[in-house]
């Protein structure tokens, strides 16, 4: 593979996604990906081919992911100018220029520049927290990730049914504790749970993250998949995640649910 530069500013770093020679431009002052977003990148359901989205893209690293799995035109969407150009040098440094798209703006507005159910599946990971003190403590970028100061989970599952076809797949990460108002939200919005998979920290311990996945227009039936450990007793990553990072069997599972 040809090594491809790209310029970085001050406190980033170029970090190796674990996966096809993949990179990634990050940042601890403005944003870092975290395990959430491996894993809904490997749980969404994604067709071969088509138009995907990912709200909340960050530094791109969810779509970047998806170019191991299918061959769909992949676009992200972010508000904060500076991670939105991370993340389009990111997808230069891996010449990814003619498989993904970056949108810089407000997923709220989105609509009015591609129109309504034009994606066949979008991926989202929001921020899980609701306004609170704590977020005025961050530096904007961090709060902005964490906190709904950019958009409310409403506004996100709102945007979603907008923007994904009837039968399109709508693949979310988020945290347990909010899963009561994202099933109800997203019914309000017939976007109709299909798949929802805890993850686990350790087997004894309480799921810390929930993936869940949506079609538009669906009927109600839902699947509750054996849940995901991270840590064995030992404190190693299970076989599962182990796969997941690291192995090449996930990379050809069918596209049509990623685990």
């Amino acid at each position: 593979m040809t090594e491809i530069s790209v310029k970085l500013q001050d406190s980033e770093r170029i970090d190796d996604l674990l996966s096809h020679d993949l990179k990634i431009i990050q940042s601890d002052e403005v944003f870092s990906f975290s395990m959430d977003a491996v894993l809904l990148a490997r749980f969404a359901s994604v067709p071969k081919r088509g138009r995907v989205l990912d709200l909340c893209t960050g530094n791109g690293v969810v779509p970047i992911l998806l170019t191991t799995r299918t061959q769909a035109s992949l676009e992200g969407i972010e508000i904060q100018p500076r991670l939105a150009d991370m993340a389009r040098r990111s997808i230069q440094l891996n010449a990814l220029e003619e498989s993904i798209t970056i949108h810089e703006g407000d997923l709220r507005e989105l609509v009015k520049e591609t129109g309504h159910a034009v994606y066949d599946a979008i991926t989202v990971n929001p921020p899980y927290m609701p306004l609170n003190g704590s977020d005025l403590k961050m530096n904007t970028h961090q709060a902005m990730a964490r906190h709904e100061i950019g958009c409310t989970l409403e506004e996100v599952i709102q945007a979603c049914n907008r923007l994904v076809r009837n039968g399109g797949k709508v693949s979310m990460v988020h945290r347990p504790q909010r899963l009561g108002e994202i099933i109800s939200l997203m019914r309000e919005y017939k976007l109709e749970p299909k798949r929802i998979r805890m993850v686990h920290p350790r087997a004894h311990l309480e799921a810390n993250m929930v993936l869940i996945e949506a079609l538009k227009d669906g009927k109600p039936e839902v699947r509750m998949l054996p849940p995901l450990i991270v840590y064995n007793e030992e404190g190693k990553y299970c076989e599962e995640i182990m796969d997941i990072y690291y192995g090449a069997q996930h990379a050809q599972r069918t596209t049509e649910g990623g685990f």
